[in-house]
């Protein structure tokens, strides 16, 4: 989960009902797969925003747009206002939320929320936003995603955050213009008032050391810095210029120096530049960003009774077992629905249930042989109870539901990784090459999948692969919210890996994961 999103999920087992016989509907585009129960017009609207969004985000990057298969997509359940989502997550402070893993990525937000702007009357909005509301809160989460694709190197957390920060403020009006940049006001007290960090600590100190109050001050700072070194036009290149530094090896202080030089200087004239408290903006016309076709469809009885459980299931935060219970009593009633029967072996898989996993999959593919969600969850539970069976198993069996959800989708990272891991419980059976590169592709796909990435990087070590493990590693060691400790250990690892200790760097990391599942 992520932090800037606060989630404060409580073990316990109240959550939003909402109206049981309520229809859902679906909207799929280019980027996005979002599943609401309001209108479809109000729908496809919501939908078109968010590609302009993404539109506008690349055309300023330059970034490639490759197209999507379903698991490449966000997926984004539209819940109908605050409560809703706040009796979903089980907690008042939550504001939207976004997860991503290797079965993909997951947000969730507000229609209509009570303590910022609805996503709908936003077009008609004032000149810029006034507090930081569920748009701007899922601008934030969604150029992190753009973010990795763009850069999956090593990127210090005041370039991560001030880049987020930057296209947070994203204003869309009613024509589809774009405009990127603006002042993100509800950062005012870190820009103005924040004295916790100046540009030259930002550029060459080693903010994995940061304490609470100066990540909180991180934000808006590294806003500035970025929108100084974006937009001003007085330092063309550095920025890139000292990104490169860093992912070549280069101590933070050596790339900052390299990049911007006298770095006193920079700090002087990033203040001078916040002085007169009016910054430039780009606005992309909506002729330069199409955003191709939206389509939306009702979704059948079923699907729509099993949202609740879908969207809970998602979140995977708490009573697994009373998720399962609910997928189960709603199953009961559609039999054949592939959508319900593989929201429940999903559900029943959470709760360790795996024989009720593999019968509901089973289900699944009886009606759909090619359903990818289907063919996943009966390799995971058959290999689940292969395992806990122990002796001999059919292992190519249980990797050929694995296979086949890969060739249906060649981008799917859980299939991948699952191939890979499919030998690892076998005790490595027969490893190959070829789950190597599953594993390391799958890692590549979800690249926000911390534990994903940590085991590519386990097997890259495993391997003596230290130049690729370290390359892996880095992103990681430069975590923004990563607690002191997880720092600590991460930087003894990447000190192993460049004194050429693989073996040790290894039990390093291991010791790192055992300490935080400890915690």
């Amino acid at each position: 989960m992520n932090y800037i999103l606060r989630w404060l999920v409580a073990a316990c087992a109240c959550v939003w009902t909402g109206q049981a016989t309520a229809a859902w509907h679906e909207a799929r585009s280019k980027h996005f797969i979002i599943y609401s129960d309001d209108k479809p017009r109000s729908l496809q609207a919501f939908a078109e925003k968010l590609e302009r969004f993404d539109a506008a985000v690349r055309f300023l990057r330059k970034m490639e747009d490759p197209p999507l298969t379903d698991s490449g997509r966000v997926t984004i359940f539209l819940l109908p206002d605050d409560d809703a989502l706040q009796q979903l997550a089980q907690s008042r402070s939550v504001l939207g939320m976004y997860t991503t893993r290797a079965s993909g990525s997951y947000a969730f937000v507000p229609r209509n929320s009570g303590r910022g702007l609805s996503f709908e009357s936003s077009a008609n909005r004032g000149p810029q936003k006034s507090s930081l509301d569920t748009e701007a809160i899922f601008f934030h989460e969604y150029a992190h995603h753009l973010q990795l694709q763009d850069w999956p190197g090593v990127m210090p957390p005041w370039v991560r955050e001030g880049f987020a920060e930057f296209f947070a403020s994203a204003d869309i009006d009613e024509r589809g213009n774009v405009t990127i940049g603006k002042f993100p006001s509800w950062r005012s007290q870190e820009v103005y008032f924040g004295g916790g960090l100046s540009a030259e600590e930002m550029v060459a100190a080693d903010l994995r050391k940061l304490n609470w109050y100066e990540v909180s001050d991180l934000y808006g700072r590294s806003w500035l810095l970025t929108h100084y070194l974006s937009v001003s036009g007085k330092r063309p290149g550095q920025l890139n210029r000292y990104l490169d530094g860093i992912e070549g090896g280069a101590r933070l202080e050596d790339a900052a120096t390299a990049a911007f030089g006298d770095l006193k200087t920079l700090s002087r004239d990033l203040n001078d530049y916040l002085k007169p408290r009016s910054f430039l903006a780009y606005t992309v016309d909506a002729a330069a960003i199409p955003i191709g076709t939206v389509k939306t469809a009702a979704l059948s009885a079923g699907a729509s009774a099993m949202m609740n459980v879908v969207m809970r299931s998602k979140l995977k935060a708490y009573n697994l077992a009373g998720i399962a219970g609910d997928a189960r009593r709603i199953a009961t009633a559609f039999p054949n629905d592939a959508f319900v029967q593989g929201a429940l072996a999903e559900a029943e898989y959470d709760a360790d249930n795996f024989s009720a996993a593999a019968a509901a999959a089973d289900r699944v593919l009886a009606v759909d042989p090619n359903n990818v969600q289907g063919l996943i969850y009966k390799g995971r539970a058959q290999m689940k109870l292969a395992v806990a069976q122990g002796g001999s198993a059919d292992w190519a069996k249980i990797r050929s539901w694995f296979t086949k959800a890969n060739k249906l989708d060649t981008e799917n990272s859980e299939a991948l990784m699952l191939f890979y891991d499919s030998y690892i419980e076998s005790n490595q059976q027969g490893l190959t090459s070829n789950a190597v590169d599953a594993l390391l592709y799958a890692a590549d796909l979800a690249p926000r999948d911390r534990a994903l990435r940590l085991k590519a990087v386990r097997q890259l070590l495993a391997g003596n692969r230290l130049k690729e493990a370290r390359e892996r590693f880095a992103p990681a060691a430069f975590e923004t919210h990563a607690e002191a400790k997880w720092r600590t250990a991460a930087q003894t690892v990447v000190d192993a890996m460049d004194a050429g200790n693989g073996p040790r760097a290894e039990e390093l990391l291991d010791q790192a994961l055992k300490a935080e599942q400890e915690k």
